[in-house]
């Protein structure tokens, strides 16, 4: 599956930076794009170990639901607080791939 072939591309990308980050002690300079990106990884890895969770504790399907929907709520508002940027708008700079 996808996550199994892009696991280890990730854990390069995190062994990078932790690398980076220990000996430079200056910011990496991400883009806007690459924040997106980190953040879509971020929340489909996220929805992933959620429905594990609630596979595990035999969650019904409407708890679920809510629970998925409060989880990108609560995101989006972590992000909005702390960076300025509203996941909302993440796409709309971005030409459709046809």
């Amino acid at each position: 599956m996808i996550g199994k072939k892009l696991s280890p591309i990730l854990e390069e990308l995190e062994n990078t930076l932790w690398e980076f980050e220990a000996n430079r002690g200056i910011l990496p300079e991400f883009t806007e794009a690459g924040f997106r990106s980190a953040s879509k990884i971020f929340m489909s890895v996220l929805m992933e170990k959620m429905w594990e969770l609630q596979s595990k504790e035999h969650m019904a399907m409407p708890d679920r639901s809510a629970m998925a929907l409060k989880a990108g709520e609560d995101l989006r508002k972590l992000v909005k607080t702390y960076t300025g940027f509203d996941t909302f708008d993440f796409y709309k700079k971005v030409p459709l791939q046809r």
